[in-house]
């Protein structure tokens, strides 16, 4: 690949490795510490990275402020459908970073845990009762997969267990789509969108 010309072989190794990494997860954060080297890899060859996944129809952003590199799609191609209740998870989510942020204005880690979601969730008034621990399990397991947070404890049963979430929330939900999502939850309150399904345009 003329591409990869100059580079060393190991780099080169490490370039194919981390674009099959961004095409799969969407995001690199710095803030994750077994990604944080991928990270300023990516920053170092930004220019080839950027070349070769346009040429696939990708756009590379790069956020030297949050720490964050996300793969978006411009014609909206390879988007994930979120079930409404991995949806409303998300929304929380990022409802609890920006409370997190606001309590805690110096804090360079947002941590909160399951009981927060389950809490969160109750107070918003969708259902009288908790969201099961599979689907808690499954969303949980999802996000994580594409770097949006990560576990700090192995019991997701447990609700005193604690999630990091990443700045990649910031980018994965925006405030539109926070709008967005409340539409989504009124309607579901009406008892109109049971089985709707939803998707987030910024996880590719």
């Amino acid at each position: 690949m003329e591409l990869l010309d100059g580079m060393l072989q190991k780099d080169k190794d490490e370039f194919k490795r981390i674009s099959n990494r961004l095409l799969s997860n969407c995001f690199i954060c710095k803030g994750n510490q077994v990604s944080r080297s991928d990270y300023y890899f990516v920053l170092k060859y930004r220019e080839k990275f950027h070349d070769f996944l346009d040429i696939l129809g990708y756009r590379l952003e790069i956020n030297e402020e949050y720490g964050v590199i996300q793969l978006t799609n411009p014609q909206n191609y390879n988007h994930l459908n979120l079930k409404l209740y991995e949806s409303i998870i998300l929304l929380i989510l990022r409802i609890l970073y920006d409370e997190k942020k606001r309590e805690l204005s110096a804090v360079n880690e947002v941590i909160v845990n399951l009981g927060d979601i389950q809490d969160k969730y109750l107070s918003l008034k969708i259902r009288d009762k908790m969201i099961d621990k599979t689907t808690m399990r499954n969303a949980i397991s999802l996000f994580r997969r594409f770097q949006l947070i990560e576990t700090l404890d192995k019991d997701l049963a447990n609700e005193a267990s604690r999630l990091l979430i990443y700045d990649s929330i910031l980018l994965a939900v925006r405030v539109e789509d926070i709008r967005q999502t409340y539409e989504k939850l009124e309607q579901y309150r009406k008892g109109n969108a049971a089985n709707e399904e939803t998707d987030t345009d910024e996880v590719d």
